[in-house]
């Protein structure tokens, strides 16, 4: 099975190709330069370096939210559109939970927290031992004082991932919570195919139609929109 995995949802972008759960191709970028732009070019790199063709792939994934409003929707998008074209299923991976297979043979819990704004981050909170992950929490958002609550109460090696995990790491004050290394810190398309293929063998895959990015919480133009409303 070839399936192409896609990551937009913060500031750096991935495509992953992977074929049986083995990766044939990894695109990593974090240029700054907008998803728009990128995203599809490195998707068409993807498969040239590969030597495969786009008839070929048998299912999508995308990391669904949440994360940057517009990230999200630029990587559904893309893979709506690619899948419509081709009449191929989707799978919709949770951001925080593709950034747990970060974490694959380690023991630890890990905290998937992504900057949210106003002192809040999106996050959930998983359990990794060896090859296997579980889910301690569902997607939420939440402020940091209350994330840290929550963590002091899981009394092993906890490790923070997520562009907000430097934001909570700087209010720890345990020692068993700690910050990624870099180079695992960050979503990539290749957890987002591990954590895919998990869902594909599950049957959890969607139609084009019915994949959907997936924010938590309101945008800010919906926020202020809603609260001018209420003060009239």
């Amino acid at each position: 099975m070839l399936m192409l995995s896609v990551d937009s949802s913060a500031a750096p972008a991935s495509v992953c190709l992977t074929e049986d759960g083995k990766i044939i191709a990894d695109y990593y970028l974090n240029t700054g330069f907008t998803h728009s732009q990128t995203l599809m070019a490195m998707t068409e790199s993807v498969l040239n370096i590969s030597g495969k063709k786009a008839e070929e792939i048998d299912v999508y994934a995308v990391n669904n939210g949440p994360g940057s409003f517009t990230g999200v929707r630029i990587g559904v998008s893309a893979v709506k559109g690619m899948a419509f074209a081709k009449d191929r299923p989707c799978i919709a991976v949770s951001t925080l939970l593709s950034m747990a297979y970060n974490c694959l043979g380690d023991h630890c819990i890990v905290c998937a927290c992504m900057d949210a704004r106003r002192q809040q981050v999106y996050n959930a909170v998983f359990r990794v031992r060896g090859m296997e992950v579980e889910r301690l929490t569902e997607d939420r958002a939440i402020s940091i004082e209350e994330l840290i609550t929550d963590l002091n109460m899981y009394d092993e090696q906890t490790m923070l991932v997520g562009d907000g995990a430097e934001l909570v790491s700087r209010a720890v004050q345990s020692d068993h919570i700690v910050l990624a290394p870099e180079q695992i810190r960050f979503q990539r398309a290749a957890s987002t195919a591990a954590a895919a293929l998990e869902a594909y063998n599950r049957g959890e895959v969607l139609s084009p139609a019915a994949l959907m990015p997936s924010y938590l919480r309101l945008s800010q133009a919906e926020r202020e929109r809603n609260a001018k409303q209420k003060g009239i």
